[in-house]
């Protein structure tokens, strides 16, 4: 596509003797945190449905990619053309009920799964999802693959049990005041939410971020009416209640 070429032939000038400084010093490492960034911004996007920023937001996304390749290409080690057969052939092998029809009739998730065995020795459902990824969204994508292969609760009423016994086990580990107990049964409580929610087929990174949104617009209302240099709590708790009944009324 020309487009396609004419960003690739862009980045590799700003790269270039005679390109940008800035561009030039740049090298993939730096890449993990303005990456990072670019993608957290493509999901505040969609989230806002504001497909304007969506667009614009994709192509930085797609800038970077271009960058890294960019630089393994100057190194020697692949370019960008390499990374696009690498893909295509990846996913035209993991489609086969599309491109290969009647090859198997075995049903696609699973059939999914075998392929990327065949494909990266050693794999493993669950221990290849990178660790850098948020924690309770990696909970959620963790479960869900230990789901897939058959190790999941039958119904989520059996959820349910699991967080009430997840509860009465923190309880016990504040009675004894050791922290590291407590903080590995406060894991095990998120861990099961987080499966709760995989039930429900809601991702609770949005479910969390929706509620945090909730929270600082409601307590910015209770701020804008308290005495912050003499706070009351009962007052507070009265502001609060305040703006989540009209808010409710709102709906």
């Amino acid at each position: 596509m020309e487009e396609f070429t004419r960003l690739a032939e862009l980045m590799a000038s700003l790269r270039s003797d005679q390109g940008c400084p800035w561009d030039k010093k740049q090298d993939e490492k730096a890449f993990r945190t303005f990456l990072l960034e670019e993608v957290y911004e493509v999901i505040d996007a969609i989230e806002k449905e504001d497909h304007e920023a969506l667009k614009e937001e994709l192509g930085d996304v797609l800038f970077h990619i271009l960058f890294i390749a960019q630089i393994c290409k100057e190194k020697g080690l692949f370019d960008i053309r390499d990374v696009l057969a690498s893909t295509y052939t990846k996913m035209y092998n993991r489609h086969p009920h599309v491109f290969r029809r009647g090859e198997s009739d075995i049903p696609i998730q699973q059939r999914w799964e075998e392929i990327k065995r065949t494909e990266k020795p050693g794999y493993s459902a669950v221990s290849n999802v990178p660790n850098i990824l948020p924690a309770l969204l990696r909970s959620y994508v963790i479960s869900k693959r230990a789901a897939k292969l058959g190790f999941d609760w039958e119904t989520k009423e059996g959820v349910h049990e699991k967080i009430t016994e997840e509860i009465a086990e923190l309880k016990d580990a504040e009675k004894t005041g050791n922290k590291e107990f407590i903080e590995e049964e406060i894991g095990d409580l998120l861990f099961t939410v987080a499966n709760l929610s995989r039930f429900h087929d809601i991702d609770p990174e949005a479910a969390l971020r929706r509620t945090i949104s909730k929270f600082v617009r409601r307590f910015a209302y209770v701020e804008s009416k308290t005495d912050l240099t003499n706070p009351n709590p009962k007052a507070m708790d009265e502001l609060w209640n305040e703006i989540k009944d009209a808010e409710k009324r709102g709906k």
